[in-house]
C-alpha cells in the first residue's frame, strides 16, 4: 500500500529536517542553493613557482570537478520514481558527492602535500609575489561571496531545525550544501594560509614556510575531505531522520482524525530532504478489514502529498502494542 512522490514536477524540494504542521504536509519547503567559489590561475602559479599557490591552485581545479559532480548529484537525485525505484532516486545525490569528496581527497589534499614535500626536498625560491597576492585577494573575495551564500541557507535552514550552524551543516541531508559550505570554508582558510607561507617566504627568502603552508592546506582539504566521505557514507547505507523530525511525524499522525494510535514509526532518509515513512497505526471506529484497508490507503495518499516523503507504508497495530508519544 505504498505512494511514491518526487522528481522534477514536484515543488522545490521539502525539508525531511523541518517542523511538522499537520496533515497533509508533514514538512516545510526551503530551496536548494548555492555552489562553490572560483579558482586561481595556473599561469600565476607558473610565474610566482609558490608551493602555497600551487596548492591553492590544486584546490581550485579539485573545486571545478566538484561543481560538475554537485550538479549531477543534483539533477540525477530529482528524478522521478520509477517501476526500479519507487522512492525515487534520491540517494543518487550522496553516490556523486561521495565522488566529489573523493576528488577533493585525490586532486586537492594529495598534490598539495606532495608539492609541499617535493618543495623542501629539492627548494626553489618563487618571484614576482606582488602577482600571487593580487590573485590570493581577488579569490578570497569570490570565495568570500560563495562562502556567504551557503551560510546564508545553512542558517535558514538550521533555524527552522533549532541548530547551530555548523550543527546543521554536519547533521543535513543536503550533501550539496554541506560540501559547498565546507569546501568554501575550507578554500577561504587555505587562502589565509597560502597568503602566509607566501609572506613568510618573501620575508625570509626561505622557501620552507612556502612548502609547510602548502602542506597544512593539503592536511586541511584532507580533513574537510574525509569529513564529507563518512557522512555521504553514512547516508548511503541508511540513517534514521533527526529525532526532532520524529516527535513531529507522530504528532502529525495523531492529529489525522482517523488516527488513534501510532505504535511503530520508521523515518528513513531516502534523499535531500526526502523520507520514507514506515508506521503502524490504530485507526478509530470498527470497521471490517476490507474497509480499514481503504482508509489506511486514503491516509497514505494525504501523507504522500507532502513533497518531502518518497513513500509512506501503513500497517495495523496489535492492540497490545504500546503508543508511542509525540517526544519519543
Amino acid at each position: 500500500m505504498a505512494r511514491e512522490r518526487g522528481g522534477d514536477d514536484a515543488p522545490a524540494p521539502a525539508t525531511a529536517e523541518g517542523t511538522a504542521g499537520g496533515s497533509p504536509g508533514l514538512l516545510k519547503p526551503v530551496l536548494l542553493l548555492g555552489g562553490p567559489g572560483g579558482s586561481e590561475s595556473l599561469t600565476t602559479v607558473v610565474v610566482t613557482g609558490s608551493a602555497s599557490l600551487v596548492a591553492e591552485a590544486a584546490h581550485s581545479w579539485a573545486d571545478t570537478g566538484n561543481e560538475i559532480f554537485l550538479l549531477i548529484a543534483n539533477r540525477r537525485s530529482r528524478r522521478p520514481p520509477d517501476p526500479t525505484h519507487p522512492f525515487g532516486h534520491g540517494r543518487e545525490a550522496y553516490v556523486w558527492s561521495l565522488f566529489a569528496a573523493l576528488g577533493l581527497f585525490v586532486s586537492g589534499a594529495a598534490v598539495s602535500v606532495t608539492y609541499g614535500i617535493l618543495e623542501l626536498a629539492r627548494p626553489e625560491p618563487a618571484s614576482n609575489f606582488a602577482i600571487g597576492y593580487a590573485v590570493l585577494a581577488v579569490s578570497f573575495v569570490f570565495e568570500a561571496i560563495s562562502f556567504r551564500q551557503s551560510v546564508r541557507q545553512a542558517r535558514a535552514e538550521a533555524q527552522v531545525m533549532q541548530r547551530d550552524l555548523i550543527e546543521h551543516v554536519v547533521a543535513t541531508s543536503d550533501p550539496t550544501l554541506r560540501a559547498v559550505f565546507a569546501e568554501d570554508s575550507a578554500a577561504l582558510a587555505g587562502l589565509v594560509i597560502a597568503a602566509a607561507g607566501l609572506g613568510a617566504h618573501e620575508l625570509t627568502g626561505s622557501v620552507v614556510p612556502d612548502a609547510v603552508g602548502s602542506i597544512l592546506v593539503g592536511a586541511l582539504l584532507a580533513v574537510v575531505a574525509v569529513v564529507l566521505i563518512n557522512r555521504n557514507r553514512r547516508s548511503l547505507i541508511g540513517e534514521e531522520a533527526d529525532p526532532r523530525v520524529r516527535a513531529a511525524a507522530i504528532q502529525a499522525l495523531l492529529d489525522a482524525p482517523e488516527v488513534a494510535r501510532v505504535t511503530y514509526l520508521r523515518l528513513e532518509i531516502v534523499g535531500p530532504r526526502m523520507i520514507l515513512l514506515v508506521a503502524a497505526v490504530d485507526l478509530t471506529g470498527d470497521d471490517t478489514e476490507s474497509i480499514l484497508a481503504v482508509r489506511l490507503r486514503a491516509l497514505e495518499a494525504r501523507i504522500c502529498a507532502s513533497p518531502a516523503v518518497a513513500g509512506a507504508v501503513l500497517t495495523l497495530s496489535a492492540p497490545d502494542d504500546p503508543a508511542l508519544a509525540p517526544e519519543a
